[in-house]
């Protein structure tokens, strides 16, 4: 999975307790602070997280925002499973 990144502004909606529990969930998944995402608009009102450079996730909650990055993560692993699975075939 690409880097998911949280803007240290945005931790008054809850997305640092995401980012640590995510830390000890996951401790192979990359995760950064930033002081900004430059999302400014999203950052104001709700919880956010950008995996990689364009995706941006926006949920109402701090639990959504968490279960959103969970599925993601899964599906993640779930690809590069079967991409191993295809080289090993060939």
């Amino acid at each position: 999975m690409k880097t998911i990144k949280y803007c240290t502004k945005n931790e008054k909606f809850g997305t640092k307790k995401v980012y640590k529990t995510l830390k000890k969930e996951f401790p192979d998944v990359k995760q950064k602070q930033k002081s900004c995402l430059s999302e400014c608009k999203a950052c104001r009102k709700q919880p956010i997280a950008l995996v990689g450079k364009k995706t941006l996730i926006c949920e109402e909650t701090p639990e959504l925002l968490y279960a959103k990055l969970i599925e993601m993560i899964h599906a993640s692993n779930d690809k590069k499973g079967k991409k191993e699975k295809k080289k090993v075939k060939q």
